[in-house]
């Protein structure tokens, strides 16, 4: 690192780098929040399918995000883990209409939080139920409820209603997620 970097970094003109995971079951809405979260003259029109995964950058005001938006179809979530231990923090996303799915995302979420990479740190998790403006759409407490929410005590968490295509309750999530990453001891 330069003089100018350290510099920069110490009169807080540099940003924090943070590695985020973006997880959730496919068709949540993963790549088009992550979209609508990048500068608009890099955001993509037409939205596919993760295969794999994809990696995406993105700034706040404060820090510099890499995300790593993971597929959610079965066959790849094994690939999650591979990611654990150099994350910051975990978006998890949810399809707040997709009832008949909410085991399977609470399974998964379990799954998440009880690996050794992830259970022994205090990685702040943003949900967000997505999809929220559908009419069958659940709320967030039914959702958080359906979640288990309550029972993570060991981790700070958040959620928020979205709607990934309009761009709706997205600041307010990363506004959190934000200030929980500022606190956390790197």
């Amino acid at each position: 690192m330069g003089l100018l970097d350290k510099l920069s970094g110490w009169l807080g003109l540099k940003k924090k780098e943070v590695n985020v995971l973006c997880l959730g079951l496919d068709n949540s809405g993963k790549t088009t929040i992550i979209n609508q979260l990048k500068p608009s003259n890099t955001q993509t029109q037409d939205i596919v399918p993760t295969i794999g995964f994809n990696i995406e950058k993105f700034k706040s005001s404060s820090l510099s995000f890499t995300v790593f938006d993971m597929s959610g179809q079965s066959r790849y979530r094994n690939l999650w883990e591979h990611y654990y231990k150099e994350s910051h923090a975990i978006i998890f996303v949810i399809d707040s209409g997709d009832k008949l799915r909410m085991v399977v995302a609470k399974e998964e979420l379990d799954t998440l939080l009880n690996h050794q990479d992830i259970c022994s740190r205090r990685l702040p998790v943003l949900f967000f139920a997505n999809k929220s403006d559908l009419r069958e759409a659940m709320s967030l407490v039914k959702v958080s409820q359906l979640l288990c929410l309550e029972n993570i005590k060991d981790k700070p968490w958040h959620i928020c209603a979205s709607n990934a295509v309009k761009g709706e309750g997205l600041l307010e999530g990363v506004d959190w997620l934000q200030d929980h990453i500022k606190t956390m001891k790197t």
